[in-house]
């Protein structure tokens, strides 16, 4: 604990949504999702399955909680949610409890969460989670943690997947603004009977779970023949795809109107309606935005296994201790992330010196944001007690690599202890 101030009570049970917010929660969802032209096929989901079930679901805006609502009706549901959900929003914690949240620290190994999934299971109620844990950076799967299937495998209940397409096209996580995508579509199937929980291996029901959560909303865009005609459709990407394939300079990229420009060497490409990039000179390197992404993230697993990559920059950090907002310290802090993990230094609001560590081991991914609320790009690193939201200085960095870092130094690590 960095300083002292009052934290989210994570051991406080779970509340059953009350009926008036299934009201209002369903007034606003069925209105929204029907604006989308939302199709949801639950063809794949025996008509017998009735609560307590989980429902897995992937994550690519606020609009995957309209649907998911529209495909558990009439019943509510608890949902694990990231405890900086409802900061600003009149200050209500008690909402977010009302609702049915339960909350968490991303990426944080918090036993209350799991305790109290438990305690919602036993009440006979819906548990939903989005394992992910992120938005998706360019509307495709994203990693997942080893300890799910040890989860599953306690709960001893059905488990159910939701897999929604379009909601990454409708409003990119590097884009601001509702593109007012229309129709998009969703199927919610059975994965996981409680026999199945029970005979299959944690690793077998994790193989599981992440062919089920397999998606490629550009990939989607493009066969279902989706035009977004949006001047600006572009703005924003080069957010995730920070590094130019054809002169391999990295944070030299920016974004306009339709086109990618790289800054270095003059290229630019075309983001078509259809989704996909053109090179306005020479060669295309990839045309498939998602493709671009992974060969990003195959040149940060060079570096990691090379042992060549750092990062080290002065941040602005700015603490959430509970629900009621964030509070900003008043000198930079250091952070670096190397081969060996993320180390922070600095001095607290309250005057604390701290030093805080994150081993490789620790974080298998990290949550990163966007011009957080304007604040600008940052890494959200968390304590079971403390949520760090840190705003490097820098100007030549890429949350997003270091996104991909921590995974790929994650994955390395899980490599070595195997003995791969």
């Amino acid at each position: 604990m960095i300083d002292n101030y009052k934290r989210f009570d994570m051991n406080k049970p779970p509340k059953k949504q009350p009926f008036y917010l299934k009201l209002i929660v369903w007034a606003v969802s069925f209105p929204f999702s029907r604006l989308h032209g939302s199709r949801l096929d639950k063809s794949g989901v025996p008509k017998d399955l009735k609560p307590p079930y989980l429902l897995l679901c992937n994550h690519n805006g606020f609009f995957d909680y309209t649907v998911m609502t529209k495909a558990i009706f009439p019943h509510g549901a608890n949902y694990v949610v990231s405890i900086d959900g409802f900061v600003g929003f009149f200050g209500m914690e008690w909402l977010l409890r009302r609702v049915g949240g339960i909350c968490t620290r991303k990426f944080s190994r918090n036993l209350y969460v799991v305790k109290n999934m438990f305690r919602a299971k036993n009440s006979g109620r819906i548990v939903v989670l989005y394992p992910e844990a992120r938005y998706s950076l360019c509307g495709t799967s994203a990693v997942l943690p080893s300890s799910l299937g040890k989860i599953i495998k306690k709960l001893e209940i059905p488990v159910a997947t939701l897999i929604m397409h379009g909601h990454h096209i409708n409003r990119p996580f590097w884009q601001k603004g509702d593109r007012f995508v229309r129709p998009v579509e969703a199927e919610m199937n059975l994965l996981l009977s409680v026999e199945d929980t029970k005979v299959l291996s944690a690793e077998e029901i994790n193989q599981r779970v992440a062919d089920a959560l397999v998606y490629d909303d550009y990939a989607w865009q493009k066969e279902k023949g989706i035009l977004i005609k949006r001047k600006h459709r572009a703005e924003g990407l080069h957010k995730v795809l920070y590094q130019c394939p054809a002169c391999l300079v990295e944070y030299q990229m920016t974004s306009e109107g339709s086109k990618l420009h790289c800054c270095a060497c003059n290229k630019m490409w075309e983001m078509t309606e259809l989704g996909e990039l053109e090179a306005l000179s020479g060669e295309t390197e990839f045309s498939h935005i998602p493709d671009w992404y992974e060969w990003e993230r195959l040149n940060v697993r060079k570096e990691v296994e090379e042992g060549s990559y750092y990062f080290e920059s002065a941040v602005r950090v700015e603490s959430l201790p509970n629900a009621k907002g964030f509070v900003v310290f008043p000198e930079p802090a250091g952070l670096i992330h190397s081969i060996e993990g993320f180390s922070l230094e600095g001095v607290s609001k309250q005057g604390n010196p701290f030093s805080l560590t994150w081993k490789v081991p620790a974080l298998y991914s990290c949550h990163i944001e966007y011009d957080y609320e304007g604040r600008g790009d940052c890494v959200d690193l968390n304590t079971s007690e403390d949520t760090l939201y840190l705003f490097p200085k820098r100007k030549d960095f890429s949350v997003t690599k270091i996104a991909l870092a921590t995974e790929e130094l994650y994955q390395k690590y899980i490599r070595e202890t195997r003995g791969d």
